[in-house]
């Protein structure tokens, strides 16, 4: 479902990603982990468009991002690590608002059907301002989701959720993963990543370290069959490349 070849993206002198490649497929809850500064984020937006690639390429199903940007961005949606929604609307215009930009016929009832499902029923007619920030997040998530996305990326996307919606959210991923679409993760909360994702990408200084499952990484960092994903990266980012 994604493609990455040989991703490239500098600013000014500082090179953010450097010649990154990598496969996602049908149905995968894919990992995208790494120490601060190594590369995630900006990974994440030249996924989705909002950054333009120095260098490299970018397959959205059968669609080049660059060549054929409307067609690839219908496919996937993106959940920023800080929401910033239209504060001036309320939670059910800023929901209506996304299903009309991505053409969903009838929204009504899948708006009404996430926000029943993470719990923003009851301020479906509050200004997103009067919001929290775990609610406006779990509001990001609900947008990301009302066009049904084949693809959707995440981006620390439990940060100021609360536990239950924290647990909704990850059944939502697995329900999406068993349904063949393709669910793309970027987290320091290792233990998520660990729970829920398919193949892992470590990435550091903008270079990748490792990839694969959890075993294939401890494979790859020496170490013993049973650590944890958090004692892989600790090992596997901390010693020279």
């Amino acid at each position: 479902m994604i493609q990455v070849r040989g991703l490239t993206k500098v600013y000014k002198k500082v090179t953010a990603v450097n010649d990154l490649s990598f496969t996602i497929n049908d149905g995968e809850i894919f990992g995208l982990v790494g120490p601060n500064g190594a590369g995630k984020t900006t990974t994440l937006k030249c996924l989705c468009g909002v950054a333009l690639p120095t260098e490299g390429l970018v397959m959205i199903d059968d669609y080049n991002l660059l060549e054929n940007e409307q067609e690839a961005k219908r496919l996937l949606a993106f959940v920023p690590e800080t929401p910033n929604p239209y504060e001036i609307l309320t939670v059910y215009e800023h929901m209506k608002f996304i299903a009309l930009l991505y053409s969903v016929p009838d929204p009504d009832p899948k708006i009404d059907e996430l926000l029943n499902l993470f719990e923003l029923s009851q301020k479906r007619n509050d200004l997103v301002n009067s919001l929290s920030k775990g609610m406006k997040q779990k509001l990001t998530i609900c947008c990301a989701l009302v066009h049904d996305p084949k693809i959707l990326l995440l981006d620390e996307p439990l940060i100021g959720i609360d536990p239950r919606g924290a647990r909704t959210l990850k059944d939502v991923l697995l329900e999406r993963a068993a349904q063949k679409k393709t669910v793309l993760i970027s987290s320091h909360m290792l233990y998520l990543v660990e729970e829920l994702c398919n193949r892992i990408l470590i990435i550091d200084q903008g270079k990748k370290i490792a990839e694969g499952t959890l075993q294939d990484i401890r494979k790859t960092a020496l170490a013993s069959s049973d650590a944890s994903l958090e004692e892989v990266f600790l090992k596997i980012t901390e010693e020279p490349q």
